[in-house]
């Protein structure tokens, strides 16, 4: 039975996209395949707070050592200490967060990197993270056997700016759950809406960490921009507090849209489908995006999306939604209001969405993961 090892810890530490995609990605391979002996490494992990491994081929390997530590140990002193001394022997070894640690000789490496928003919009990065992800990635990249992108905007922009060869990189997209489908139970949209203290106005909604590549500072604008004319819509950002916020905090104040901008922090992953659900719309005009799995989530319960006309988004997006130039305040104010006012125009979105999100499983992306596990493993 080979031995695969998974960097599980965005799964157990982080609530955004990432965390998310590894923790559904790793759930659909354990229903997927019970033939792989499976070792789930987590730093920063006390034994006793993990959970059930996801299958009994799963085991966890967790270490005390925070993420932090490891990478002060191996990326900033470059310790030449194997990643094999936490998780035992393993044939392969998938780093699933753009960095990829030592490993003894022989070992197989895969290595994910979900977007290069670093280079691209840096100006939107936290400047210690930019910069230590300027160092470590590129050398991550040139040392792994294979790496995953998340979208073909990713592995062009590896082939670009980092000049690797074009079959070193296998995009692997993510998928929907099926759990996010329309809610219509009024007591569960209203138990919801006071859960998180939303009220009874209608609201577009955005989903992602409060940070400047998100655009919040033009979505805010284009709020005030439909007001203004008239139309009585809140915003609810669902997302934790990142960095770089206080440019976003500042355009509430300046246009006046205190009462009308609700930040809930992380949402219960549970409660996500009726969000959606109750939704007038969902706006995510990203600047730069690895892949947007809050697309196809917002899709996928029936709610029209617009988005930006950039990076991966016309990809996840395809003919299912509006996209605009998120760089223009005035187009994305058009596009919300297009999909707020004309009934006609959101009932064909919802009814392509609901098509559009059909095409993204993560069953299916297990299924991508485990062939190139089987091929690099010959």
């Amino acid at each position: 039975m080979p031995t695969i090892t998974i960097d599980y810890t965005p799964a157990y530490e982080q609530g955004g996209g990432i965390g998310r995609y590894v923790r559904e990605l790793t759930t659909a391979l354990s229903a997927l395949d019970s033939q792989t002996d499976y070792r789930l490494f987590v730093s920063g992990a006390s034994p006793a707070r993990l959970p059930n491994a996801p299958g009994k081929n799963f085991m966890w390997k967790p270490t005390r050592l925070t993420p932090t530590w490891l990478a002060r140990l191996w990326h900033r002193a470059r310790l030449p200490i194997p990643v094999e001394v936490f998780t035992g022997r393993t044939q392969l070894y998938h780093a699933t967060d753009f960095v990829l640690p030592p490993t003894l000789p022989g070992i197989k490496t895969l290595l994910t990197v979900h977007d290069l928003s670093f280079i691209r919009v840096p100006e939107t990065a936290n400047p210690s993270l930019r910069k230590y992800l300027e160092q470590v990635v590129p050398r991550s990249a040139r040392r792994a056997d294979h790496i995953l992108a998340d979208s073909q905007a990713t592995r062009q922009d590896l082939i670009e700016l980092y000049n690797l060869p074009h079959e070193k990189i296998t995009v692997l997209l993510s998928g929907v759950d099926s759990r996010f489908q329309p809610v219509v139970d009024r007591g569960v949209l209203m138990t919801t809406r006071n859960r998180y203290t939303l009220g009874e106005r209608p609201y577009i909604l955005s989903v992602g960490t409060v940070q400047p590549r998100k655009n919040y500072s033009r979505l805010v604008q284009a709020l005030a921009n439909l007001r203004q004319s008239g139309l009585d819509v809140g915003l609810v950002i669902v997302g934790g507090r990142g960095w770089l916020e206080d440019s976003i905090y500042q355009t509430i104040q300046e246009t006046g849209m205190e009462e009308f901008v609700r930040f809930t922090g992380f949402a219960e992953e549970s409660d996500l489908p009726a969000l959606y659900s109750g939704a007038v719309c969902c706006a995510l005009p990203s600047l730069y995006e690895g892949f947007g799995i809050p697309v196809l989530e917002a899709m996928a319960c029936g709610t029209p999306v617009v988005t930006s006309n950039i990076s991966s988004l016309p990809e996840v997006a395809g003919e299912a939604g509006l996209l605009v130039n998120p760089y223009d305040v005035e187009e994305l104010t058009e596009a919300l209001r297009r999909l707020i006012e004309d009934s006609a125009l959101r009932e064909d979105l919802i009814q392509r969405g609901f098509e559009q999100a059909k095409r993204f499983t993560w069953a299916e992306s297990a299924r991508h993961l485990r062939d190139i596990y089987q091929e690099m493993l010959g």
